[in-house]
C-alpha cells in the first residue's frame, strides 16, 4: 500500500501541474520569439487579407451568431456539432464570409469550425467577441474598478486561449469543466473584445476617477483618451501581448461600439433631452508598429434606433445612410457595422423615421429586402464590411416592450411572436416536428373533426394550438368575408370579461376577455375587454398627459372593448407654453427646428401601435403568396385563423399560464387555466361559447429549422 502511494501520490500531482502549466491563464509558458504571424491587417479605410498568396482587399460579409436554441437559454450551451456543420455550410451558401460569435461558445461550436474548415479551399472565418456580464455593467461600477476590470482581462486571455485550443473552462451547468481542444486560429481574423456599452458605465468611467495617465504601450498608446478609452486600449495591449508572447501570432482589433456611445456631437439641447452624455472614441487609442494587424473601428448600427436619428439635420429620407456617412467620415481606420438587420417579428418596438425598417412588423420578405437595402447603404458610406444580426432566431430573448407580459424564466420554451427580439434571424425555428399543425392557407386538410370545439347556427368552430399560435377554423356554408362580419368571443380569465361588447353590438353567452371581429380583409382585429387591457393598467401614465390614479379605474365587468396596442421606442414629443402647464398647448410633434430653438421640451409621450389588427394572407411557407405575417385567410366557406399566444395575455404557454386581475395584484401576476372558452357567429344572435382544454406546453417544445424567405433574398445580392 505504501509503495502504491508513493507512486499514486507523485502521479496525481504532477497531473495537476501539467495541467496547470498548458492551461494556464498564462502564468508560465515559453515566450515566442521572432515576428508574430498575422494574415489579416487593417490599412487606410480597407481591411485585407491573406489566403496564402500575399494580402488583398477583404469585403468583409458576416453572419452573427448566437448561442441558443428553442428549449435552451444561450447559457446552456446546447447547440451540437451536427447543427453548427449544417448552419456553417447554409451561411457559405448565402454569401458569407466570415462568422460572429459574441463570447465563448461551447466546445461543439469550435470543433464543428475546425473540422469545417480544415483542408477547406474557401473557408469561413471568424470575428471572435469578449462578452462582460451584465451583472457587472449594471452594478455601478467604473471600468477602472478591479472587480471590473480584472474579470474582462480574464476573459481576453481565456478567448485567446480557446481560440488557439488550449483552454479550460470551469462550466456552470456541469460538474465537469469544458475543455477546448481545437486549434481553429488559422481561421481567426480577429478580436472583439465589449459589448453595446451603457452610457451610464461609460459617463460613470469617465468622471468617477481622475484623468488617467494616457497609455503608451507596446502594442497600443492613446491620446487625449478619455478614461474609458484608456481602459479599452489597456484592454487590447493586454490581449495582443498575450497572444503575441504565447502564441507568437496576433490578430486585428475592434473594441465594440454603438450609436449611443458613439464619438459625434449633437446640439446641446438635443444632448440633454435624449441624455446623450456618453463618448466613445476608438480614434484615440492608436497602434504601435510591434502590432501589425491594427484596428478598425466595430458598430452595431440599425436604421429606427436611437430616437435622435429624425431630429438630425439631415436633409434626405434615408437618415440611417447619412449617419452612416458621418461615422465613416470621423474615423481614419476601416469601419465595420458588426450589427445591422430587422426583425420579422409580428410584434414591432421601434419604426424607421423614413423608409420603415422598422424593429418588428416585418414579413420575411420585408425583412430580405430591408436587408438588402441595408446593406447597400453600409457600403455606400464607404464602411469596410459588414454583419448581419442574425443567424437564427432567439426563443429566449426579452424586449422591453413586451417582457413586462411574459414570464421571463420561461421564454425558451414557446416562440412568442409578439417580441420582436426573438425573430432577427435568417434561420427560422417553426413549431411542429417536420411542419407545423396548421397553416391559414385557404386549405383546411389539416383539419379533423377532433378539432371542432362547437356548432351553432350553421357555424362550425374548430380550435388546436402549438409552441406559438391559438388556430381557429370557423366554417359557415356560404360564408364569404366580403359581405360577412363573423366574431369570435374568447374567455379565459375568470377574474374580468363581459357577455354583451357594448360598442361592438356583439352578445355571447358567457363573460368574454377578447372578441375576434373578422370584418374583410384589411378591416379585421382583436378586441380586449377594457379591464384586461394590459396597456391601459401598465402604461396608462405613459401614453396619457394624466396617471391612471386620477381616473377612475374601468370596472371588471366593463362592456367596453378596446384594440390592443403595444409601446414604441420612439416617443411623441410636445411643446407647453411653461413648465407649469400640466397639458398641451400644442399638440403637433415638434420639427427638428423648433427642437433646436427651444430649450428643453418639455413633455414626451410613448407612442404605441395597434398590435391586434389582423392581417389577410397565407401563412404557409410553401405558398408562392407566402406573408409570414399572415393571421387569417379563407377558403370556400371557412376562414382560417391564428392568434399568437401574447396577444391573449398568457404569460407561458409551457404552464398554460395567463395574466391574473391587474387591479388586484398591482401589476402583472399569474393565474393557472385548464381550458378556454370560445364560439363563433354573426352578432345576430348571442353566441354560444364551449370549452377547450389546454394542456401545458411542457418544457421541451417540437420545432423544425426553416431558412425565411429573407436569407434567399440576401444571397441573391451575396452568392
Amino acid at each position: 500500500m505504501k509503495k502504491f502511494l508513493m507512486i499514486a501520490v507523485p502521479a496525481v500531482v504532477l497531473f495537476f501541474l501539467l495541467d496547470w502549466l498548458y492551461f494556464s491563464a498564462g502564468v508560465l509558458y515559453l515566450p515566442r520569439r521572432g515576428t508574430p504571424d498575422y494574415f489579416a491587417r487593417a490599412e487606410g479605410e480597407s481591411l485585407y487579407l491573406d489566403r496564402g498568396s500575399g494580402f488583398e482587399t477583404f469585403d468583409l460579409k458576416g453572419v452573427n451568431l448566437g448561442l441558443g436554441k428553442p428549449g435552451h437559454y444561450a447559457t446552456e450551451l446546447a447547440v451540437t456539432k451536427e447543427e453548427y456543420l449544417r448552419w456553417f455550410r447554409q451561411i457559405k451558401d448565402l454569401g458569407a464570409n466570415v462568422i460572429r460569435t459574441y463570447t465563448l461558445a461551447g466546445e461543439d461550436f469550435y470543433e464543428a469550425l475546425f473540422t469545417f474548415n480544415k483542408d477547406n479551399p474557401d473557408p469561413l472565418y471568424l470575428l471572435h467577441g469578449v462578452w462582460v456580464d451584465d451583472y457587472l455593467i449594471n452594478s455601478s461600477y467604473s471600468a477602472l474598478d478591479e472587480e471590473f476590470y480584472e474579470p474582462f482581462l480574464q476573459a481576453c486571455r481565456k478567448t485567446v486561449d480557446a481560440v488557439h485550443g488550449r483552454c479550460k473552462e470551469r462550466s456552470e451547468n456541469s460538474v465537469l469543466p469544458r475543455f477546448y481542444r481545437w486549434d481553429i486560429s488559422p481561421w481567426v481574423c480577429g478580436y472583439i473584445p465589449g459589448v453595446e456599452w451603457e452610457s451610464s458605465l461609460v459617463t460613470y468611467t469617465d468622471q468617477s476617477f481622475p484623468q488617467q495617465r494616457q497609455l503608451d504601450g507596446t502594442y497600443f498608446f492613446t491620446e487625449d483618451a478619455s478614461n474609458f478609452e484608456i481602459f479599452l486600449a489597456a484592454a487590447g495591449e493586454e490581449t495582443v501581448a498575450y497572444e503575441t508572447k504565447k502564441y507568437g501570432a496576433q490578430r486585428l482589433i475592434a473594441f465594440s461600439n454603438w450609436p449611443t456611445t458613439d464619438p459625434l456631437y449633437y446640439p446641446q439641447n438635443l444632448t440633454e433631452f435624449f441624455l446623450k452624455s456618453a463618448r466613445v472614441d476608438v480614434e484615440h487609442i492608436r497602434c504601435k508598429e510591434a502590432f501589425g494587424p491594427g484596428q478598425f473601428a466595430s458598430y452595431h448600427i440599425y436604421p429606427y434606433y436611437p430616437d435622435y436619428y429624425s431630429f438630425l439635420p439631415y436633409h434626405e429620407e434615408n437618415t440611417y445612410l447619412q449617419y452612416l456617412r458621418d461615422i465613416n467620415a470621423h474615423h481614419t481606420m476601416p469601419v465595420v457595422i458588426s450589427e445591422f438587420g430587422v426583425s420579422s417579428a409580428r410584434g414591432m418596438a421601434a419604426r424607421e423615421a423614413g423608409l420603415n425598417r422598422n424593429q418588428g412588423g416585418m414579413s420575411e420578405t420585408q425583412q430580405g429586402e430591408a436587408l438588402v437595402s441595408m446593406y447597400r447603404d453600409i457600403k455606400e458610406a464607404g464602411s469596410a464590411g459588414a454583419i448581419v444580426f442574425t443567424w437564427q432566431d432567439e426563443w429566449f430573448k426579452r424586449t422591453w416592450n413586451t417582457m413586462a407580459y411574459v414570464d421571463l424564466t420561461a421564454t425558451p420554451y414557446w416562440s412568442d411572436y409578439q417580441t420582436n427580439e426573438q425573430y432577427f434571424g435568417l434561420l427560422s425555428f417553426d413549431p411542429g416536428e417536420g411542419e407545423s399543425i396548421c397553416y391559414p392557407d385557404g386549405d383546411k386538410s389539416e383539419w379533423t373533426a377532433e378539432d371542432l370545439v362547437s356548432q351553432q347556427d350553421g357555424v362550425r368552430l374548430s380550435m388546436k394550438y402549438d409552441e406559438r399560435y391559438i388556430y381557429f377554423l370557423a366554417e359557415q356554408e356560404g360564408f364569404d368575408l366580403l359581405t360577412r362580419k363573423l366574431y369570435i368571443p374568447i374567455d379565459t380569465t375568470p377574474k374580468s370579461g363581459a357577455a354583451h361588447a357594448a360598442n361592438l353590438a356583439v352578445e355571447a353567452d358567457r363573460a368574454a376577455d377578447f372578441v375576434v371581429e373578422l370584418n374583410g380583409p384589411d378591416n379585421s382585429r382583436l378586441w380586449v375587454q377594457e379591464y384586461y387591457d394590459p396597456m391601459e393598467a401598465l402604461f396608462y401614465d405613459k401614453t396619457t398627459p394624466w396617471s391612471l390614479f386620477s381616473q377612475e379605474f374601468p370596472a371588471p365587468d366593463t362592456e367596453l372593448f378596446v384594440p390592443i396596442r403595444l409601446l414604441l421606442q420612439k416617443d411623441i414629443y410636445y411643446e407647453r407654453d411653461s413648465l407649469e402647464d400640466p397639458l398641451f398647448q400644442d399638440d403637433r410633434p415638434i420639427s427638428y427646428q423648433a427642437y433646436d430653438e427651444k430649450n428643453p421640451l418639455h413633455y414626451s409621450l410613448m407612442e404605441t401601435y395597434e398590435a391586434g389588427r389582423l392581417t389577410y394572407g397565407s401563412g404557409n411557407p410553401n405558398a408562392p403568396d407566402f406573408n409570414s405575417l399572415a393571421d387569417f385567410c379563407c377558403g370556400e366557406g371557412f376562414v382560417e385563423l391564428r392568434l399568437p399566444w401574447q396577444l391573449l395575455n398568457f404569460a407561458d404557454p409551457s404552464r398554460m399560464n395567463i395574466h391574473d386581475d391587474y387591479y388586484q395584484h398591482y401589476g402583472v401576476e399569474y393565474l393557472h387555466i385548464g381550458e378556454l372558452y370560445a364560439g363563433a357567429g354573426d352578432g345576430s344572435a348571442p353566441i354560444e361559447m364551449q370549452p377547450l382544454a389546454l394542456e401545458p406546453l411542457g418544457r421541451r417544445p417540437d420545432y423544425h429549422e426553416r431558412l425565411k424567405k429573407s436569407y434567399y433574398i440576401l444571397q441573391s445580392l451575396w452568392a
